[in-house]
């Protein structure tokens, strides 16, 4: 199948949609294809089976396949496997065999000498297992068979899990492949015993499926595998025919309880004798070592005093290593190795070590079989038990390939090793390295970490204690070198940092020693460590540049809190006391932040107008701040100039909204009440842009008025903006305000305006100092925002 090509030069790019559809389209036709010449391999193979068998040509062979598959309701690819599945190992010398009457009659119940055929299954069955043949093909492993049988059987037959057994040559059980078990689980029924009583060893023995069907009375007959057995209620182990006794055994596992319906076990008879073939390929890919270990290197490796193991790769189908197996193994190591499990001799690595996967030996065993380099692992503490208690022992790996083997060397570090390695250990993690001057002999003796820490060569060799202060920087060989005599002269210890240049610049050392005196007091030696300090150095002096950039920082944010502070007061003078409007008694409270710089864009205005009306304002710019400072005195003063010179309340806050976006910070937005009062008819007119309403007191009863329509300014081009009105009577209260005053992050806003309500109805007082007094009851946390407070009051009539 070709696919279109854009000519070159057309100017035509290519669409990635397209490219990516025929790529998708070429590997599903790779993948076809791989499929095709896999399957066609399992059907050369059946053809040559028969070839043999019957002395018949392969034209001949596969019309005979074709025929029995035919009569037996099969596809080609099932019967193929089938073939190759029930195919008798070939006596030495001689051709492969048929299937022998025993297996014939286990899995069909046919005598005679031909293939099996089973009686047909049910129509949907069929289907199902002509699918398994096909994805059969793409298996490469028992692990892959596993699983493949788990997808296939799981939504049919509820089945959980598979296990596939097979017997080894001391009578027990080997895992070959499992699937829905974990690997711990898996690990520690990787080999059973072939006195263990497990299931799957009475199903090869009779050669017959086992079907476990009742958990309680099971458990009683059989060792049920999984650490809590009723986690599988119903289980089936179908032996796998071949030829004679059969020698793999496959589980099929379901957390569901009951019987096996005859549906279900003609779906699981059918699987499994599709698997033979493809188990036999794999056994052939895996068979027995063509050149057997001699007994005599066998013995050579016991009678070595070492704990060491001979070891040979075991390869997968394709090609690579997927374990090892012991061929031979000194007593030493089956004593590190736990020495509770039997000999470790012909088993695999990966079951007497348990883990192994997980520790850089198993790669250092992969690399030095691939490469042949020897592999050396670091030292690595291991529990051993030695009289009868447990102790840690240090041990190291040693990996070697002679030829296509492996020998594995374990090495026991003595205590004087161990201390030496804590010696090492402790140079490196402190940066440190030891030092030692015979002053007697003007010998120097270093440890390696010293010459790493100089940046010297170790085949230079070590300096004498006089010439040290010569590797200083020169600024500092004065002081080294006092240092020095006095170890030398007077025999008094020392503790000085210098400085030395090398190729990693400067570094930050510190010599720390002690002067050894003869009977006489005389100093004869001197001993001690030099260290490097230059990443503490450098820590510290990051650290003083980010305190004096804090400091700095401090600064600065005092200078602008103090300058931003002085411009609010002259912006915004407080009152000292409550203050007479129009025959109302206003009282105002402006408390700023206590977090960031303490001053933002809250504002407020109380004045007499020209014609004796009050005008009442509380506001709030968003942010804090002199950009904010700037942004409410503007929109402070600009609206008292337009209510003052004749505009509306409603005019007044669209043209502040006007002015707003078309200041310097076009991003602004800012809240505003406006409430007029006139004391003829006692009558008070607000309107708002998005603010929060007025509280209202009146005989002891709590209210917020009604809030006519507005948005906050600077939200859009041409916001609409209503007017409300009330009439006041003697002994209202009524409350302008901000929202520092009601809101608590993250709690909702309505919960804060319940709580002003609960708050002003508690304290319904009107003497002198009650609005101080609601301000402590509803700010009792830090303040995160500017509160400002316009408490105004109707006198009572006398």
């Amino acid at each position: 199948m070709r696919e279109p090509v854009v000519p070159v030069g057309s100017g035509a790019a290519p669409d990635p949609m397209e490219l990516a559809r025929v790529v998708a389209r070429q590997r599903a036709e790779m993948d076809r294809l791989r499929e095709q010449a896999t399957a066609s391999a399992v059907v050369e193979r059946a053809k040559g089976v028969v070839m043999v068998l019957d002395g018949c040509s392969a034209g001949a062979a596969g019309e005979i396949l074709l025929q029995r598959a035919g009569a037996a309701r099969r596809t080609l690819l099932e019967e193929c496997w089938i073939t190759l599945g029930e195919l008798t190992p070939a006596p030495p010398g001689g051709p492969p065999a048929r299937p022998g009457e025993a297996a014939v009659d286990a899995v069909a119940g046919l005598p005679g000498t031909d293939p099996p055929v089973m009686p047909s299954p049910p129509d949907d069955v069929a289907d199902a297992l002509s699918r398994l043949a096909r994805v059969l093909v793409r298996t490469g492993t028992p692990q892959e068979l596993a699983r493949c049988l788990l997808d296939h059987l799981g939504p049919d037959l509820a089945a959980d899990s598979v296990m596939i057994y097979a017997r080894r040559s001391g009578g027990g059980l080997e895992l070959l492949g499992h699937a829905g078990i974990d690997e711990r689980l898996a690990a520690r029924w990787r080999r059973v015993s072939p006195t263990s009583g497990v299931a799957a060893l009475d199903a090869l023995e009779a050669g017959e499926p086992l079907w476990l069907e009742d958990c309680a009375e099971d458990s009683a007959r059989h060792l049920l595998i999984g650490e809590s057995p009723g986690r599988w209620r119903s289980r089936a182990w179908l032996p796998v025919p071949g030829g004679g006794a059969p020698e793999v055994c496959v589980g099929v596992l379901r957390g569901r309880s009951g019987p096996f319906t005859p549906r279900d076990r003609a779906h699981l008879r059918g699987a499994v004798l599709l698997c033979a073939g493809r188990l036999r390929t794999f056994t052939a890919l895996s068979g027995p070592p063509a050149d057997p270990l001699p007994d005599s290197v066998r013995a050579l490796l016991a009678a070595l005093p070492v704990a060491a193991m001979l070891l040979t790769p075991l390869r997968d189908s394709s090609g690579g290593t997927e374990d090892f197996r012991v061929d031979a193994v000194t007593a030493q190591a089956t004593a590190v190795l736990g020495g509770t499990g039997g000999d470790p001799a012909g088993r695999r690595l990966r079951e007497v070590w348990p883990g192994l996967a997980d520790t850089p030996v198993w790669q250092g065993c992969l690399d030095t079989l691939a490469g042949g380099d020897t592999y050396e692992s670091e030292p690595f503490a291991h529990q051993e038990v030695v009289n009868g208690a447990a102790e840690l022992a240090m041990y190291s790996v040693r990996v070697t390939r002679p030829g296509d083997a492996l020998v594995v060397t374990w090495i026991r570090h003595a205590s004087c090793d161990r201390r030496e390695q804590r010696l090492a250990d402790l140079q490196r993690l402190g940066n440190l390295g030891w030092a030692n001057w015979n002053l007697a002999t003007s010998e120097a003796s270093w440890s390696s970490q010293v010459f790493a820490i100089l940046g010297r060569d170790p085949a230079d060799g070590p300096v004498r204690l006089a010439d040290l202060p010569g590797l200083a920087v020169p600024e500092d060989r004065s002081a080294l070198s006092h240092a020095v005599d006095i170890l030398i002269h007077k025999g008094l210890p020392s503790d000085t940092p210098f400085r030395v240049r090398g190729t990693r610049g400067v570094r930050h050392l510190r010599l720390a020693a002690e002067a050894v005196a003869d009977l006489h007091g005389t100093p004869v030696e001197v001993h001690g460590f030099v260290q490097d300090l230059t990443a503490r150095r450098r820590a510290e002096l990051a650290l003083v540049e980010t305190e004096r950039a804090i400091l700095t920082q401090h600064d600065v944010l005092q200078a602008e809190r103090s300058l931003v502070a002085r411009l609010q007061n002259a912006l915004l003078p407080l009152p000292e006391r409550a203050v007479d409007l129009a025959g109302l008694r206003v009282e105002v409270a402006y408390l700023p932040a206590q977090v960031g710089i303490h001053v933002g864009g809250d504002w407020f205005s109380a004045i007499e107008l020209p014609d004796g009306d009050a005008l009442f304002v509380v506001g709030d710019v968003a942010g804090h701040g002199i950009g904010a400072v700037a942004t409410m005195a503007q929109l402070r003063f600009t609206a008292k100039g337009m209510v003052i010179t004749g505009s509306s309340l409603t005019g007044a806050l669209a043209r502040l909204n006007t002015l707003l976006l078309h200041s310097r910070d076009s991003h602004a937005t800012a809240t505003m009440v406006l409430a007029r009062y006139r004391p003829a008819d006692r009558r008070l007119v607000w309107a708002q842009a998005g603010h929060t309403p007025p509280l209202m007191l009146r005989d002891g009863e709590v209210t917020y008025l009604r809030r006519p329509g507005g948005m906050l300014l600077g939200g859009a081009t041409a916001p609409r903006f209503e007017e409300a009105e009330c009439r006041l009577e003697p002994g209202d209260r009524v409350l302008l305000y901000t929202d520092g005053l009601v809101e608590r992050p993250p709690e909702n806003i309505d919960v804060g305006l319940a709580r002003l309500a609960e708050a002003v109805a508690a304290r319904p007082g009107d003497a002198a100092g009650s609005l101080g007094t609601l301000l402590e009851a509803m700010l009792e946390d830090e303040r995160r925002d500017d509160v400002c407070v316009l408490d105004i009051r109707v006198p009572k009539e006398r």
